[in-house]
């Protein structure tokens, strides 16, 4: 992390039409000037468990159960315990000396690196997430070259602020209205360093790990043959651009770290919008090759390179740039409320000629100014970018520093802050996009994409029957799929660990024995089924069991990140592949049929699942050639019908 506490005189004013604002200013500079430095809690974060071997094991049998006959599950037990009583142990003592050795970190930390870096399947679609935010409800902010430039200005505040030691700590509180507030902070402020954290969780504020924070900006990933490599310029001051599938470097910090002012970066990216309309759009758009299978990129990128031009341009206007600017034609489409699919699909994976996937972050814009984030996964998760994502949306809905009556410092022919990014493209490069623009092309034809809102339920709702929105919304996935398929399936959900250090994700099984008797039992001919009372309290079973699971997650003891632990051991060891790796049950629990994350947030318009203020929700994507969307949406619809009309009339019955 790099900080610079740095406070210097007014240079220039930039006036709108709603303010007065100094750019040298603390007030324009930083989002945030927090009392508590930014990292104060990291040092006394607790280090992430590593769970007993014992326990590991039992979590992996009950949550294969469901998925299993009963002599597959024998099979399983044998095996489990033939893991636990031999090879396991070894491993498991294996895992907890080098843990030992690295108490810096976490176990999970650096195979999760290489997990994600050494996967060779294309970014898009398989690792890159998407959030899409909400729109500005204010014409004058809305327009796509004015919320371009609040969001860059509203990001590098973010990022100066996070620079600078003044962006607030990320801490989950239990009860914010208790503690978040200035006595909190006052009483933080002098408690000693190495037991901050501690002190913290008195208040039932619980420090989050901060360590990925530093790669938000100005880090990319690199192809290599093998595995791939993160390369970091956490000082520069420039951005890249997009344009139909043009590049072009802006700069958007002065020689001295400062932001530049709203009117110099409005019109920069005026200068954009007109050097790209003078021409036509790129014949050989080079971000489509960041689509493509690690190994193919790798291989045509070494090539690429081998140009010094080439090299000198990827290296320090790409690869260097802060984040990712991509600004997409009315060609490529705008948000419809009735009609969402055709748009994110794009923004998803889209055409990728206009985009750069290998950026940590990047900004998606259409015509419309509909915005979204699209992230590199490997450097970190949703805890870092939904920070970010949140304070971005918040910092350009309530003090937005142009509108469409700010006036411009004009940029035409300024190519010293404003540059195109020209390579020199041969025959094997043409080659290689046009292959890549193709695969790329025919995996989104095969993706389906369904959207479904359910009014019925929300949060209110579920709250208002004392039960988690979450666990509801689970249980109505597998509902779902018990219907249209019939049968239960390997499910995945990602539960955050960055209440530790170097925390990163758990995998929850939210496909337990309760949920399934939950199934069979509503779904069971009238004459045997359960009472609305009876369905209900099997209902409370399911949220019991998922809130216990959730839980357990959180505080690191799942079974599925130390089971990938202990593999990736006996890889890194040479020792030969432990037998419970090859079971029906590890096989059938890891191919992940029903794969969730769920990003709560007033500021996403739409890229999670689960239930908000207004409506439950839900988007699906399939491969056409695998399963049908459509088919498993208006089952997940049926299964909130049925849900919630147990939910009412237990309510109802309750009150006679």
């Amino acid at each position: 992390m790099f900080r610079t506490r740095v406070h210097r005189n007014l240079s220039w004013i930039s006036t709108n039409s709603s303010r007065t604002t100094t750019t040298h200013g603390q007030h324009y500079q930083y989002l945030q000037c927090s009392k508590l430095p930014t990292l104060y809690f990291q040092r006394s974060l607790p280090r992430l468990p590593i769970p007993l071997l014992e326990h590991s094991c039992n979590r992996f049998l009950e949550a294969t159960r469901p998925l299993l006959s009963p002599g597959e599950q024998l099979e399983t037990q044998e095996k489990v315990e033939q893991f636990r009583q031999g090879i396991g142990m070894e491993l498991h003592a294996k895992l907890k000396n080098h843990d030992a050795e690295n108490k810096h970190t976490s176990y999970i930390s650096q195979p999760w690196f290489d997990m994600y870096l050494a996967d060779r399947a294309p970014l898009p679609l398989n690792y890159n997430p998407l959030l899409v935010m909400k729109s500005d409800s204010r014409p004058e902010y809305q327009d796509q070259v004015v919320r371009a430039t609040n969001l860059i200005i509203s990001s590098l505040r973010f990022w100066r602020s996070l620079q600078s030691d003044l962006l607030e700590p990320e801490v989950y509180h239990m009860n914010a209205k208790k503690s978040d507030t200035a006595s909190y902070r006052r009483w933080m402020k002098v408690a000693p360093k190495a037991l901050a954290t501690y002190a913290s969780y008195a208040f039932k504020a619980f420090p989050l790990d901060m360590s990925q924070y530093s790669r938000l900006f100005g880090t990319s990933r690199i192809p290599r043959l093998g595995k791939d490599e993160l390369v970091q310029s956490p000082n520069s001051k420039h951005i890249i651009v997009m344009r139909r599938g043009h590049m072009y470097a802006l700069n958007v910090l002065d020689s001295s770290g400062y932001i530049e002012s709203p009117s110099v970066i409005l019109g920069r990216l005026r200068a954009v919008i007109q050097l790209d309309a003078d021409r036509d759009a790129a014949s050989v758009p080079l971000g489509v090759l960041t689509s493509g299978q690690r190994d193919e990129w790798a291989k045509s990128r070494e090539q690429f390179v081998s140009n010094p031009k080439n090299a000198d341009l990827l290296q320090n206007e790409v690869d260097a740039a802060l984040f990712c600017v991509c600004l997409d034609g009315p060609e490529d489409g705008v948000f419809n409320e009735d009609h969402q699919e055709p748009l994110l699909k794009h923004l998803l994976a889209g055409k990728a000629h206009n985009r750069w996937f290998d950026k940590s972050i990047s900004l998606l814009i259409s015509a419309d100014g509909t915005t979204a984030i699209n992230f590199e996964h490997s450097w970190g998760d949703g805890v870092a970018v939904l920070r970010y994502f949140n304070e971005l949306y918040k910092d350009t809905l309530q003090q937005p520093f142009v509108s469409t009556e700010t006036v411009h410092t004009p940029a035409e022919g300024d190519y010293s802050n404003v540059r195109p990014i020209n390579f020199e493209v041969d025959e094997a490069t043409k080659a290689a996009v046009s292959e890549a623009y193709n695969k790329n092309a025919s995996i989104v034809d095969s993706l389906d994409l369904n959207v479904l809102k359910y009014p019925h339920m929300n949060k209110p709702t579920c709250k208002q029957f004392g039960l988690s929105p979450d666990s509801i919304i689970q249980l109505s996935f597998q509902l779902a799929y018990r219907q249209a398929h019939n049968g239960y399936v390997g499910s995945y959900e990602s539960c955050s660990t960055s209440a530790f250090r170097h925390g990163r994700t758990e995998t929850m099984r939210p496909c337990t024995n309760a949920t399934r008797d939950f199934c069979e039992a509503i779904l069971s001919p009238e004459r045997s089924k359960p009472s609305a009372g009876e369905l209900r309290a099997m209902i409370d079973k399911c949220s019991k069991v998922h809130g216990q699971l959730t839980k357990e997650a959180a505080m690191g003891q799942g079974f599925d990140r130390h089971l990938f632990a202990l593999r990736h051991t006996a890889q890194k060891e040479g020792i030969p592949l432990p037998d419970l790796y090859e079971t029906e049950a590890y096989r059938r629990i890891n191919n992940n049929i029903i794969s969730t994350s769920t990003l709560g947030s007033d500021a996403l318009l739409a890229g999670s699942f689960g239930p908000v203020n207004d409506f439950a929700g839900a988007i699906v994507t399939t491969y056409k050639n695998q399963a049908d969307g459509k088919v498993f949406i208006d089952s997940l619809e049926s299964a909130f019908d049925k849900i919630c009309a147990v939910i009412q009339q237990s309510g109802s019955q309750s009150k006679k």
